[in-house]
């Protein structure tokens, strides 16, 4: 295998740089992203989508203008520092358009909608606060003094919390969508009415220990960001059955 980045006198190879990639814990992500992609296509191709040489071409277009390769010759040089001719060029730019094609045939209006109706409650989002100590005596504590007045909350962050990016404001940590924490801690808080105090939670793998407030409860509603979270989870959903009909081998 050739040298794909060389530092002084040292070369390191393909080979070398893929086992790099696996000690540092990497490789998994990127090959997780290419299997993706290529079974994406081959559903594409199985399913009959067709592929234009005009669409080729402006897709071709607009990665180029992406990358500021105006001239050709700005794009060959960039070919030969990436190591593929215009063949392989022009094929993974044809792959880039079947996947998409397949994408958008799957995630379409009616599909997003029906999808939102059935699932709703996945991309409901919280307000929260929380304060994080190193004992649980202390948390529970302060979970019983904020039962009694939780309008005290910004002030027991600010004297107590051991989160120094969110003390100063109250512990308040932002939006949340539903799933993004703990299950234990997820199906607390959202099942919570707003004011409400929940926890302590011991934090994972920390001797420490976090209290929540849920300061606004937003139920989804299907705009434009939404839409994009619903046609990622209709995708993945997707491509989790497709990739059981696959052999990959790593």
């Amino acid at each position: 295998m050739g040298t794909v980045i060389k530092v002084d006198d040292e070369a390191i190879s393909a080979e070398q740089f893929v086992k790099l990639l696996k000690f540092s814990n990497e490789f998994s992500e990127l090959a997780e992203k290419i299997v993706r992609n290529k079974v994406t296509v081959h559903a594409a191709k199985k399913k009959g989508i067709k592929v234009s040489t005009t669409e080729v071409q402006q897709e071709t277009d607009d990665f180029r203008r992406y990358l500021g390769l105006h001239r050709a010759k700005n794009t060959q040089e960039w070919m030969d520092g990436v190591g593929i001719n215009l063949d392989e060029f022009e094929s993974l730019m044809e792959e880039r358009v079947y996947r998409k094609k397949m994408v958008t045939s799957i995630t379409g209006d009616a599909a997003i909608e029906e999808y939102f109706k059935l699932n709703s409650p996945k991309f409901d989002t919280l307000e929260l606060k929380h304060i994080i100590v190193d004992s649980e005596g202390e948390a529970k504590e302060l979970a019983a003094m904020l039962e009694d007045e939780p309008e005290s909350f910004d002030k027991f962050a600010a004297e107590h919390s051991l989160d120094n990016e969110t003390k100063e404001s109250g512990g308040r940590i932002g939006t949340v969508q539903r799933g993004a924490l703990p299950d234990e801690i997820n199906a607390k808080v959202f099942n919570a009415a707003e004011g409400n105090i929940v926890g302590p939670f011991k934090v994972e793998g920390q001797d420490l220990y976090e209290l929540f407030q849920v300061i606004k409860k937003k139920p989804a509603k299907l705009d434009a960001a939404v839409k994009a979270k619903v046609a990622d989870a209709i995708y993945n959903e997707w491509l989790g059955a497709r990739m059981q009909e696959h052999s990959v081998t790593r």
